[in-house]
């Protein structure tokens, strides 16, 4: 028989505290978003608006010009789905490789993709962008997308060669029994069943290509192509800082990726599950 006592008080009430400085952020996000561009800076930021005000969002989602949010968001997706489509298809077959082969070469190929996952991305900045501006790579999408494509391999690679893995050969040779080729079995048996691995991919994925910053302003800098996260960069000043409007292209950054969680969560958990077992 369940007994409330003073214990089970004090956890309830932890919890609480725990979620509502979680939720911290969110509102002063929101209030914030909602205040016109005189009361964001005189009153506090804890204080809710006098009035509610889509002010901010209006203006951000009509402005023109190079920094346009609407055109940045268009980019940010081109890119983003360019670079997950890329990780999906290079990283499961090149892991079905490594994960089938017992060859000496494909556990060394392995462990040096464990490498380059640890390794800092930073690190090669500066020699890529000297390459990548030497054949026209910068200040477009393709070359966002194929820096993306680099950086983010080893990461798809270690995460479907964990699951493949674990899956038996049993369904590929039921497929070549079949009839099927090689390739046919697969894209048509193998890849279906990575799903959960292909859920993982894409959402780790398009949360750091979606959310980043410092690469895309060194890559993109200067050029029309720009994504969301430096848009939102040209709001803020040296002495005064739009952040009513900051916050309105926060907001709106975050409903894209929010949905793409809620959509394919079940996969991301299945995924993380089964990289650790494998």
């Amino acid at each position: 028989m369940f007994r409330y006592t003073k214990l089970t008080a004090f956890r309830e009430l932890l919890v609480w505290l725990v979620t509502l400085v979680g939720l911290l952020p969110f509102y002063l996000l929101i209030v914030t978003a909602l205040k016109d561009d005189q009361e964001v800076l005189t009153t506090s930021a804890m204080a809710p608006p006098s009035s509610i005000d889509f002010g901010a969002f209006v203006e951000v989602l009509t402005t023109g010009g190079r920094n346009s949010i609407p055109m940045s968001i268009l980019n940010s997706v081109i890119i983003t789905v360019g670079a997950i489509a890329g990780l999906v298809l290079l990283g499961s077959i090149t892991a079905y490789v490594i994960a089938r082969r017992t060859q000496a070469w494909s556990n060394l190929t392995y462990y040096l993709v464990l490498i380059a996952i640890i390794l800092p991305a930073q690190l090669g900045t500066v020699p890529l962008y000297i390459g990548a501006r030497s054949v026209g790579l910068t200040g477009n999408a393709l070359g966002m997308i194929l820096l993306w494509i680099g950086i983010l391999l080893p990461l798809s690679i270690f995460l479907y060669a964990s699951f493949f893995r674990g899956l038996t050969t049993e369904y590929e040779e039921a497929a070549v029994i079949d009839g099927a080729s090689p390739t046919q079995a697969f894209f048509r048996v193998v890849l279906p069943l990575m799903a959960p691995a292909t859920g993982t991919v894409a959402i780790l994925a398009g949360l750091i290509v979606w959310n980043d910053f410092f690469n895309s302003l060194i890559f993109l800098g200067g050029s029309a192509t720009q994504t969301l996260p430096v848009a939102m960069y040209t709001y803020v000043g040296g002495l005064v800082s739009a952040w009513n409007k900051i916050f309105a292209v926060v907001i709106i950054s975050m409903i894209p990726i929010l949905l793409f969680y809620m959509f394919a969560q079940k996969r991301f958990i299945q995924g993380f599950a089964g990289g650790l077992k494998g």
